[in-house]
């Protein structure tokens, strides 16, 4: 099913990079738009933040469905029908003339996030084999991913206040063409099994409340606080949800993931980068840019165009680990790189209310994204190592969820350090401290995954697959022989 992919590898990789791009494009382009989007729509306070948590609700929540899924059903399949919902949802939130109608499509552009996103790094680990040209294709698919949310920043202003915000929904039909256009043309279809495995509803239903209630109790702390009732309630709901998946995961004959894969070092390893990368990662973006709107008074356009150095950092990183790892394997890149963005970070934790771009902000922007981009880019290829055909899908869903809970889990947790540093005080030296105290603490972050790196990966690359053996069904769908 998935070893006909290799015929056009290029178009594969293409397809997935467009779509992947959009994807971390939509998590950051409508921050920028949402005082407009409040003015235009009528949102009160706090619905307001919905419009970007109902979509990491629905986006974390699902993505270990979706992965699985485009296992048991098609990778193309599932790429193809995520991105067509993901369109659709988008075209339906800039024609939105209501809040609920702008949430709702915002709820439905994650879950179509949760398919194709799964999928698309899945078709590339089974596209490209494990070696120097899954680690190019796995460099490329990290490099638009971090570009992607770096320059959703600079799309976000730069749309808003030129065009309207009804154009940071709009942006993505066209990139969305453009990926389902690269399908058609050089994506073979998925071939149908003669028997298939049955995806695990209980296994299902079991990770996808957890999830999904871990992060509606974290996104909802901006409101709530941490220590309030109803997230107490929330946090531990979705941790007797999430131990009992485990519980059934261990003992279900067909998983929705298979709980041996976390006992590779490679895969335990790399989910624990990810999620602190992405804590840090999320968190720098969000701080830096409220400290040039709110401490030095940098409008929306100019914001963004402030961030072109950060995603030029980053896709710099990117290309230099890549070539780092396909000779020296993913361990290499990952300490320098953690220690690289925790020094930026220290560096941007000297941020003062009197400070300029230039003095403040440029210098630790390019060493943040350069040291973030040596540790994003090999992750992927860590967390892919070892893994069999037949749990890609598996692996790239886990991946996935670990970078969406890392990025949501650590935003919420450091917007409350900064808001505790803050007080209800509102001069600029009291934002500025906040600020300043969150970006110190999102350099331990980084500290503590260089540690991870040492003490997990091992030190030599595996290079063989995940010893678990198909079933006759997976051997099929796979074009070997049972």
């Amino acid at each position: 099913m998935y070893k006909n992919l290799q015929g056009r590898p290029g178009v594969v990789l293409a397809a997935v990079a467009v779509a992947q791009f959009v994807v971390a494009l939509d998590m950051s382009v409508v921050n920028v738009a949402l005082p407009a989007i409040r003015t235009a729509l009528g949102f009160g306070p706090l619905d307001l933040s919905w419009v970007v948590h109902v979509y990491a609700l629905t986006f974390g929540g699902f993505l270990l469905l979706g992965g699985r899924a485009c296992d048991l059903y098609g990778r193309r399949r599932l790429f193809v029908l995520g991105l067509a919902v993901f369109g659709l949802c988008s075209l339906a939130g800039a024609l939105a003339e209501t809040p609920w109608q702008l949430i709702a499509a915002r709820a439905g552009q994650g879950l179509g996030a949760s398919a194709a996103a799964p999928a698309a790094l899945a078709m590339l680990t089974t596209t490209f084999t494990e070696g120097p040209r899954r680690v190019r294709a796995l460099g490329v698919w990290s490099g638009v991913n971090a570009a992607g949310g770096a320059l959703g920043v600079l799309a976000g202003g730069l749309l808003t206040e030129y065009a309207g915000w009804r154009w940071v929904m709009l942006v993505n039909l066209p990139i969305v063409a453009v990926a389902l256009a690269l399908v058609v043309v050089g994506v073979p279809t998925d071939a149908r099994p003669a028997e298939r495995e049955r995806l695990d509803a209980l296994g299902a239903v079991l990770a996808t409340g957890g999830i999904g209630l871990l992060v509606f109790g974290v996104v909802r702390t901006d409101a709530q606080g941490w220590g309030s009732p109803a997230t107490s309630a929330t946090l531990a709901a979705a941790v007797v949800l999430l131990a009992a998946f485990v519980l059934t995961e261990s003992r279900s004959p067909a998983p929705l993931l298979r709980l041996g894969l976390l006992r590779s070092r490679w895969v335990a390893g790399a989910n624990v980068l990810v999620f602190l990368a992405a804590a840090g990662q999320f968190t720098a973006f969000y701080f830096v840019s409220l400290y040039m709107q709110q401490v030095l008074g940098m409008g929306a356009a100019a914001t963004g165009v402030a961030f072109l150095p950060f995603s030029v950092g980053m896709v710099v990183g990117t290309i230099a680990a890549t070539r780092v790892t396909a000779t020296r394997g993913p361990r290499a890149p990952l300490v320098p790189g953690a220690l690289l963005a925790a020094a930026g970070l220290v560096w941007f934790a000297f941020i003062s209310p009197g400070g300029s771009f230039l003095t403040d902000v440029l210098g630790p922007s390019i060493v943040t994204s350069v040291g973030a981009g040596l540790v994003l880019a090999p992750v992927a290829a860590a967390a892919t190592t070892g893994i069999a055909p037949h749990e890609a899908g598996m692996a790239s869903g886990l991946l996935n969820s670990s970078r969406q809970l890392g990025g949501c889990i650590g935003l919420a947790a450091l917007a409350t350090i900064a808001a505790h540093r803050t007080g209800t005080a509102t001069d600029l030296a009291a934002l500025n401290d906040g600020y300043a105290l969150s970006l110190s603490v999102t350099a331990a972050l980084f500290v503590i995954a260089a540690v991870v790196a040492i003490g997990v990966l091992p030190r030599r690359r595996a290079t063989t697959p995940d010893p678990r053996p198909a079933t006759p069904a997976q051997n099929r769908l796979e074009g070997t022989p049972s």
